[in-house]
């Protein structure tokens, strides 16, 4: 098996564990402005347990949780801030190459796909995407619920020349388990967006922030896409923690709690069964901390 490339775990309960205080609405943009060298720890503790890819503490800044006003007048130095952080740690490391992912994440909440507006999307983007691009080596719009969301980034980044990632949240609700094939949050089906990523110049079809339950049959489902398309695109999952009873309510409304039965080693044989059928790409998202990480690299690559 060729190796697996290995992302960074969720930053928000790392950040806690580390002694940084979050609260909504700021969330982890608040570790920015007030405690930006535990940002840079977590960073350093995902590359310490084994990941290749770090992404960018960029995902709450936006006027979302930051307000309309903070966002224009400090959302642009907290950008530049968030790459910065990441690109110290990563550039850290002798002898080991570490990638920086610039993270854009849904700018209208997460987990809400009805509240996409594409005539307002690309100025915010814009904003993150100027700060973070002297630091990135890679762009991830990440947990984007409906493929309009992908094609916003993909419009932000396309004239800056660096390779970018799209990964899509699922419907991991209990009926997500009954329908006839996975489905994005917004209810387009997985073969729809793995047709348009196909088309789009991306380099990656990345699945996260959801059970890890329903990632394998996305994961299949990309990959045979891809395959009648006669492409070859990278495939990722990086699941979240969320209990099950709270997947169905908006990512950011509250702190969703965590479930006790995804230790590092179940998380490790979730992340087997990605590899297995056709994920190249491998991390964790909300509630999956440095432990884990720690021992699906081992796992995959050891």
């Amino acid at each position: 098996m060729s190796k697996t490339r290995i992302l960074d775990g969720g930053m928000s309960r790392e950040l806690i564990r580390l002694g940084a205080e979050l609260r909504q609405p700021e969330w982890s943009a608040l570790a920015l402005m007030e405690t930006p060298h535990i940002v840079r720890q977590v960073h350093a503790d995902f590359i310490d347990a084994g990941a290749d890819v770090i992404t960018t503490n960029s995902y709450a800044l936006v006027p979302f949780h930051i307000g309309e006003e903070r966002f224009r007048s400090e959302g642009p130095a907290l950008i530049a801030l968030a790459g910065k952080l990441a690109r110290e740690a990563a550039d850290a490391q002798a002898g080991r190459q570490v990638l920086v992912a610039g993270s854009l994440p849904p700018i209208f909440g997460s987990y809400e796909p009805e509240r996409f507006d594409p005539a307002r999307a690309g100025e915010y983007l814009n904003v993150l995407v100027e700060g973070l691009a002297p630091h990135v080596d890679v762009w991830l719009g990440e947990t984007l619920s409906l493929i309009a969301e992908g094609d916003a980034v993909r419009a932000a980044v396309a004239a800056l020349g660096k390779p970018f990632w799209i990964s899509f949240t699922l419907e991991d609700g209990d009926e997500a388990f009954s329908l006839d094939e996975p489905r994005l949050r917004s209810g387009e089906t997985v073969a729809a967006a793995a047709a348009w990523v196909a088309g789009s110049g991306a380099q990656a079809l990345l699945f996260n922030c959801s059970r890890p339950e329903v990632m394998r049959r996305a994961v299949e489902t990309a990959s045979a896409v891809f395959q009648r398309k006669g492409v070859t695109i990278d495939i990722g999952v990086y699941a979240n923690a969320f209990e099950a009873e709270e997947s169905d309510g908006g990512a950011n409304e509250t702190l969703h709690g965590t479930r006790d039965d995804l230790t590092d080693d179940r998380y490790s044989l979730f992340a087997c069964e990605w590899v297995e059928a056709g994920a190249t790409i491998v991390g964790g998202c909300c509630g999956i901390g440095a432990k884990h990480i720690h021992k699906l690299a081992h796992s995959l690559n050891g």
